[in-house]
């Protein structure tokens, strides 16, 4: 134990003195981990930060809302079929479904897809009708104005929510509540103005409008182009799989499905997307890490070649130890440690490079979330910089441990 410790101790010292006497061959030797393991960590950094970004966004949904949404089969897409949920649906469910503590939903029609109007200014933008329960699932609040209330929907009023980003877009005054807006040839008076979110993924999450979904629904008529996702939260105590399971009774009847015809509706709650998200990221991640690690590969095989020069260079100091009593593990073990402090020396360097690199990216970039590395990222870098210098060190220190002290002291 306390030969290992010298050992180490040893190694570590005659490693730093090898990078303070040979700097720039030093820093050539670890470019290939220095540059491996920057990659590494810019890749990590900026997948974890869109990660965490969209988790955070995530959380502002509540976790105990199930979303209901339409589902196509693969096989139903290439015959031409594509499910769908509708306004019906929708109410069949809210009256029949008492477990449900709220009901919402949200519209979407190409009737609105045309854009919005202002003066003589237009923009396309998401238009979705909705009512006010939708408020409470996804707290969407308002900065100005107000939400969508239950009289609006129940009288089919002409009014409308709208993102902060719908103000720069129509040129609409500073508080534009009471103004008039076309939509989908049709005038709708503004009674609110939604907090700001920003973007996420360089995706505008403030470009959209809000107009109840009863009105939508009038509005569209027969025209089949609509179509419906539906949000629900159950009552305290209500037994969660007994809910699902009357739900998807209910539109299997409503979508006169056969019995051997696989559901064309999906449930979805927050907790699901967000594991779908950190399984997307997570994938990205590691293949695209795996391939710029690969110049790891090479930075380890050039501290393999220092090593072996170092061997070469030092092998009358090593008959030397020999010859005063160093055994071949001790020999063996400080040039290990030689090469892992080489090693992890070009990892540290690398780590603060890749989180410069990073770090520019998302300032350069408006629409990227910050850089961020969480501590596993670092721990598994200098984790595997510090087996590149295992594996990479064994055989330059396998050599200076079988060196013959009497064949070491006589080396010119």
């Amino acid at each position: 134990m306390f030969k290992s410790a010298i050992a180490i101790i040893e190694g570590t010292k005659a490693a730093l003195m090898a990078i303070k006497a040979n700097a720039m061959r030093s820093a050539l030797t670890c470019l290939g981990i220095i540059i491996g393991v920057a990659a590494v960590i810019t890749v990590v950094a900026v997948m974890q930060g869109f990660t965490k970004q969209i988790n955070d966004q995530l959380a502002d949904m509540a976790p105990d809302v199930t979303s209901i949404k339409p589902f196509t089969s693969i096989e139903q897409e290439m015959v031409g079929k594509n499910a769908k949920l509708t306004y019906t649906d929708f109410l069949t469910l809210k009256a029949r479904v008492k477990e449900a503590e709220t009901f919402t939903a949200l519209m979407f029609t190409w009737r609105f897809s045309g854009g919005a109007e202002y003066g003589n200014k237009s923009h396309s933008s998401r238009v979705m009708g909705t009512e006010q329960d939708y408020q409470k699932a996804y707290r969407t609040f308002p900065e100005l104005g107000r939400f969508i209330r239950a009289e609006d929907d129940e009288k089919r009023r002409r009014v409308a929510f709208i993102g902060p980003s719908i103000i720069e877009k129509l040129n609409l005054p500073e508080n534009p509540v009471g103004e008039y807006i076309k939509l989908g040839g049709e005038w709708f008076r503004i009674i609110g103005v939604a907090e700001k979110q920003g973007s996420l993924l360089g995706f505008d999450q403030d470009d959209y409008i809000n107009i109840p979904i009863s009105t939508m629904s009038a509005l569209e008529g027969a025209n089949s182009s609509s179509n419906v996702q539906i949000m629900f939260r159950l009552k305290e105590g209500s037994d969660e799989e007994l809910v699902l399971a009357k739900i998807t009774r209910i539109l299997r009847q409503l979508h006169k499905l056969k019995d051997d015809d696989e559901n064309d509706f999906e449930f979805e709650t927050a907790e699901k997307a967000r594991a779908n998200v950190d399984k997307f990221t997570g994938s990205a991640t590691a293949i695209t890490a795996g391939i710029v690690g690969i110049s790891l590969i090479v930075g380890g095989i050039g501290v393999m070649n220092i090593m072996l020069v170092s061997v070469t260079e030092r092998t009358r100091v090593i008959g030397t130890l020999k010859a005063l009593g160093a055994t071949p593990g001790f020999i063996m073990l400080q040039f290990l440690v030689e090469a892992v402090v080489l090693s992890l020396f070009g990892g540290l360097i690398g780590l603060a490079i890749g989180y410069g690199a990073a770090t520019l990216i998302s300032l350069s970039m408006p629409s990227m979330p910050d850089a961020y590395i969480p501590a596993w990222a670092v721990m598994l870098s200098f984790g595997f910089t510090s087996l590149i210098g295992i594996v990479f060190g064994l055989a330059p220190a396998i050599k200076a441990a079988r060196l013959n002290p009497i064949d070491a002291l006589r080396y010119e």
